[in-house]
């Protein structure tokens, strides 16, 4: 078996990471600095700036499955179009805006391209099964970079274009998506693979899912945190520290660069299955550790730094830790439908992130926001310590002979280390989960190979 991409595969996942950084690039590039530029709107409050921030948070989970199930019927590329297009009026109309409520309408437009399952989808459509983690994992690294990259240009731009001009700026990423989409992309024939598309009758059993619900509260209060204090970091940088927004990234780079290699050894450390529960809980740790530095902080910009460092530290080791244990804990041919379900608390927490955030900081203040935002991380801590450690199985699909369904069914089951088999009616392809440090891997290699 290939170890590596072939070269349809190498050129599909190079584009398609690009399609998916173009996009977030242009909705994070706007996180930094929108909520000064919404001040000085017409009709701004606090609470309406902290919507205009989340907004598209919501839209998106309203729309990131229909844009699913639709692809699955009028196909990827035409839906991502459909996205794409979406994600460039939306920009416009906050561009042309003079008003809050203008924003707000744009970033909402924003939202409802949501291309995030369908970009998935065809991801899995161009590649095969035994590459298909690793090109999820490149498209999750596109995102990462996309993050750190805009939040320490944002301020610089601003200072040369405008916030105005960043929201054109994100149009013409969107363009630039687009043909990429349709010059560089190959088309697919779809695939059936249900592993990696989300199904509504499996949605409503998942959230039942106790290990499962774990994490997609996890995700919604950690993107929660992460927007509701962006309404008001940028804020303290400005009027606490005096510091004109496009010097903010004199805060964001060092506490950006500087937690990266921390945060790689810790996910590394939380791939070993003892020690997994352990780096959830003290990357929450971290992020309640910055949110007393913030409470505390005296005017200087040396701790506030030293507060986004930790901060950062402890966000993007659940970012990347978050989706790797959903994937291993959803059931067989459940992946799909298991982000389907993530993404969607994901965005949520975008959305009331903003909202509360905003409401918080014009009712109690910069200071008050902070101590209300560390209490919910210590309860999220608290939660986290008392759960038992996560169990984390692999997915494999593995082919058959859709002949003998009933019979290699019942044969994957009695192999040593096999956790669950699901077989679809009419599919040459069974979807299992297996513990690989008990797996009889000759076992499954003999049934497999007959």
């Amino acid at each position: 078996m290939s170890q590596s991409f072939n070269a349809l595969e190498k050129r599909s996942v190079a584009a398609l990471a690009s399609v998916y950084g173009l996009r977030m690039y242009g909705l994070f590039l706007l996180l930094p600095v929108l909520v000064i530029h919404a001040e000085q709107l017409q009709g701004a409050t606090p609470m309406l700036m902290g919507i205009a921030l989340g907004v598209y948070g919501m839209t998106q989970a309203i729309f990131q499955l229909p844009f699913g199930f639709l692809s699955d019927k009028y196909g990827r590329k035409e839906m991502i179009t459909v996205g794409l297009l979406l994600f460039v009026i939306g920009s416009l109309i906050a561009a042309a805006s003079s008003t809050i409520e203008g924003v707000i309408l744009g970033r909402a437009v924003q939202g409802m391209g949501a291309i995030a399952a369908v970009v998935l989808a065809l991801t899995s459509d161009l590649t095969r099964e035994s590459q298909r983690s690793k090109a999820m994992a490149i498209i999750g690294m596109s995102i990462g970079a996309a993050f750190l990259l805009a939040l320490m240009s944002a301020p610089i731009l601003e200072f040369w274009i405008g916030v105005r001009g960043l929201f054109i700026m994100t149009a013409v990423f969107a363009v630039l998506a687009l043909i990429l989409i349709w010059r560089v992309v190959p088309t697919p024939v779809p695939t059936r693979n249900m592993d990696v598309r989300p199904v509504p009758a499996q949605m409503w059993s998942l959230l039942k899912d106790q290990s499962l619900l774990k994490l997609d509260i996890g995700i919604f209060l950690l993107h929660f945190t992460l927007t509701a204090s962006f309404v008001i970091v940028p804020i303290v940088l400005l009027e606490g520290l005096d510091l004109d927004t496009s010097e903010h990234w004199k805060i964001y780079l060092p506490a950006l660069l500087g937690s990266i290699p921390f945060m790689a050894l810790m996910v590394i450390t939380a791939s070993s299955p003892t020690r997994n529960k352990w780096v959830f809980f003290a990357s929450i740790c971290l992020l309640v550790l910055a949110q007393v530095l913030l409470v505390i902080r005296p005017v200087n910009s040396l701790l506030v730094t030293v507060a986004l460092f930790f901060f950062f530290w402890g966000f993007n080791t659940l970012e990347a830790l978050l989706p790797s244990l959903v994937s291993r804990l959803a059931p067989a041919a459940g992946k799909g439908s298991a982000m389907g379900v993530y993404n969607t608390f994901q965005f949520t927490g975008v959305f009331f992130g903003g909202f509360f955030g905003g409401l918080l900081y014009g009712q109690f203040g910069v200071t008050a926001t902070f101590v209300l935002l560390g209490l919910v991380l210590v309860w999220w801590a608290w939660f986290a310590y008392k759960s038992d450690p996560f169990r984390l199985l692999d997915s494999l699909t593995v082919k058959i002979n859709p002949a003998i369904r009933d019979v290699c069914r019942e044969a994957f089951r009695d192999i040593e280390g096999v956790e669950e088999v699901i077989v679809f009616k009419g599919e040459s392809v069974a979807y299992l989960k297996v513990d690989k440090s008990r797996l009889d891997t000759a076992a499954l290699d003999a049934l497999t190979s007959s």
